[in-house]
């Protein structure tokens, strides 16, 4: 396999992870999916494949030692550049799933949150703490574990 089509493989394979914790969170086969590390087995594969074939004496020197410039070049390199993608997509996706997980367990709106983790994972990651956080703050539920009534 080349480098080229696991990049697109790999892009490919995420979108329906994504489509269905955005656009059918409740559905059943949903939470199936997402409460199972089947895709992360996969994409994780095809990230120790890519690593593998993309190391060499310098780039292993590179990665023991890293210094911005030696870690750019090596990135420069269309293996390396595949292998930081599919690392990309495999954490996104891992973020993802958190949020949607954590979505599905207290309730809290995740929708925005998954749209910006899959395009820039740690924005929406930061835009589900604060929704988390806005949420308590403001709307807390009167059935929150945490809540405790006393009776006297």
């Amino acid at each position: 396999m080349t480098p080229e089509l696991i990049f697109t493989v790999g892009n490919l394979f995420v979108l329906p992870f994504w489509a269905i914790m955005i656009l059918l969170p409740n559905w059943g086969i949903t939470r199936k999916v997402m409460n199972s590390f089947i895709p992360f087995v996969v994409l994780a594969l095809m990230y120790i494949y890519l690593f593998v074939t993309s190391i060499t004496p310098e780039n292993a020197a590179a990665l023991s030692n890293p210094k911005l410039a030696d870690i750019a070049k090596f990135l420069g390199e269309e293996t390396a550049a595949a292998t930081g993608w599919i690392h990309f997509l495999v954490m996104d996706l891992f973020v993802g799933r958190w949020i949607y997980l954590e979505g599905q367990r207290t309730g809290v709106w995740t929708i925005h949150s998954l749209a910006l983790c899959l395009f820039a994972g740690p924005m929406g990651l930061l835009s589900h703490i604060l929704t988390n956080w806005i949420t308590q703050q403001f709307f807390p539920s009167s059935e929150s574990p945490t809540t405790t009534i006393v009776n006297e």
